[in-house]
Formats: C-alpha cells, sequence, structure tokens
C-alpha cells in the first residue's frame, strides 16, 4: 500500500516554484503526490518526473473539468472540446510520469442539469470517454479513475455502482474505479458492500474525513473501509484530499469555510499516522 497527500492541501497552484513541495512531502513520509495541473500550459510535467525519479516518489494527477470542457453537455462542440481537453491532461500526466489520472474527469465538475441523469447523457459520457480511454491506452499505461461524487457536485455518478456501470459500458482496461471516503459517507448506502463492489475495478481512493479534516477526527468508519479493501486485495494508493481555508480560490471551490487543523502539515502528518495504524491494525 502506497500513502500519498494531495498538494492542494499546501498551494493553489503547481508551477516549476512549487517543486520543492515534492521533497516536502517525502519528508513528511509519503509515497506519493496527487498533482492538479490547473494551469496545464505552464505545469512543469517533465521537471515533476525528474525530480519525482530524484526522490523516489509516485506521482498521481486528477482534476475536476470545467464546464465548457463537459462531455455530457447538450452541446456537441462543448463535447467535443471535452475529449479534447482530456487527451491534453492525459499527455501531461504522461510527461510527469503518473501511474492515475483521476477525478470528476468524465463530466463537468459542479454541472447540475436540476433533474436526474438521462440515458441521453449516459450515452454522449460513454462514447466520450470511450475515445478518450483509447487515446490512453495508445499511450501509457495511465489508470484513469472515474471518481463518484456527491449530489451538490454533480448528478450523473454518486455512488460506486455507478462507476462500475460506467466502466463496463466503456469496456477498456485502463478505466477503474477511484473512491472517495468524503463523497461515499454521503451517498453510499453501505461503505463494505461499496468497496467490496469494486473488486478488480479499484485504481485509486482518496482518503478524507467526513467534514475534510484530520482523517481519524470525524465521523468516517475507517475500520470497516480497510477491511473491506483488505476483502478485495486492494494494494494502491491511498491519498489524503483536504484543502487548507486560507487559499480563497479552493475554499470557495471546495467549500471550506473553518480550519481543518492547526497547519496543513499537521493534517498531513496527523492524518498518515492515523491511516498507517489503522491500516496496521487491519493487515497485521
Amino acid at each position: 500500500m502506497q500513502f500519498g497527500i494531495h498538494t492542494l492541501l499546501f498551494n493553489e497552484t503547481f508551477l516549476e516554484r512549487d517543486l520543492p513541495l515534492l521533497e516536502k512531502c517525502k519528508r513528511m513520509g509519503f509515497d506519493a503526490v496527487e498533482i492538479i495541473p490547473f494551469d496545464p500550459d505552464n505545469f512543469p510535467a517533465r521537471k515533476v518526473r525528474a525530480v519525482a525519479a530524484d526522490l523516489g516518489i509516485t506521482i498521481n494527477t486528477g482534476y475536476g473539468m470545467p464546464l465548457e470542457y463537459n462531455i455530457i453537455s447538450p452541446s456537441p462542440e462543448v463535447r467535443r472540446s471535452g475529449i479534447e481537453f482530456s487527451k491534453k491532461l492525459i499527455d501531461l500526466s504522461n510527461e510527469a510520469g503518473a501511474r492515475v489520472f483521476g477525478g470528476m474527469i468524465y463530466c463537468g465538475w459542479g454541472y447540475l442539469s436540476g433533474r436526474m441523469r438521462t440515458e441521453e447523457e449516459w450515452k454522449w459520457a460513454v462514447d466520450g470517454y470511450r475515445q478518450i480511454a483509447s487515446y490512453a491506452c495508445q499511450n501509457s499505461n495511465l489508470i484513469l479513475g472515474i471518481e463518484p461524487v456527491n449530489r451538490f457536485e454533480s448528478h450523473f455518478i454518486n455512488i460506486a455502482a455507478d462507476a462500475l456501470r460506467f466502466i463496463q459500458d466503456v469496456g477498456l482496461p485502463n478505466v477503474k474505479v477511484h473512491l472517495d471516503t468524503f463523497h461515499m459517507i454521503r451517498e453510499e448506502d453501505s461503505i463494505r458492500d461499496a468497496v467490496v463492489a469494486t473488486k478488480g475495478n479499484l485504481g485509486y481512493v482518496h482518503a478524507c474525513e467526513n467534514q475534510r479534516g484530520i482523517p481519524g477526527s470525524g465521523l468516517f468508519p475507517w475500520i470497516e473501509f480497510f477491511t473491506a479493501l483488505k476483502a478485495i486485495e486492494y494494494d494502491g494508493c491511498i491519498t489524503i484530499e483536504s484543502f487548507d481555508p486560507n487559499m480563497e480560490k479552493i475554499a470557495k471551490l471546495c467549500c471550506i469555510w473553518r480550519k481543518l487543523a492547526d497547519s496543513p502539515e499537521e493534517l498531513a502528518t496527523e492524518g498518515l499516522s492515523f491511516l498507517k495504524s489503522i491500516y496496521g491494525e487491519v493487515w497485521r
């Protein structure tokens, strides 16, 4: 098992000046780092790969697709733009040496139609994502992680069963489920059953407390979750994802209105210690 940390806990950007953050994460004890290339034209992908190789850490990437690249949009032009932008992000992920590109990468983040998902939207998404995943297959072994998110961020894929149906309909081996505990506790009927259902199809995990604070400080049932991961023999990466309320742009996007720890470093290190202790207890 690898344990990772999300760079958005520390920085709103990831440009060349942010490269020292990788060494900081390594010093804190993390095996992997997840980066969002918010500014794709200035993302130092090749330098990320070189620094990560020197440090011996794994890189993962993620994204929340902007509405202008929404592949379930009624507009064919927007859907085509989404496919092309996804290919660009895949190229950057490959240049950075990423193992996983995950998140809300299958439709526009925050897009809410005001009604339940339609079969037409499903067809648009499956057809579009099959093109995206086929492109990724031709260029790398990159895993594409489909992350179910809560109902306030999307009406499209909210639970593990939705993600499983989606990856089965896309039908390509590089498309996997990306579980996030923050969303799971809001949407799943059973944490254990949701995890177990992904056996053989789970590609990535975000570890977040129910209130985005330090893992172990809230309501999420971590023993149940790790026991289910053990049952399906998941040995990939578990990444702590949280955000600093002092970062105005990120705080607004993710609705973080209060301090969740005394510092980002405290959230990261105490969260890592807690997750490793639960992992050790369950796996021993």
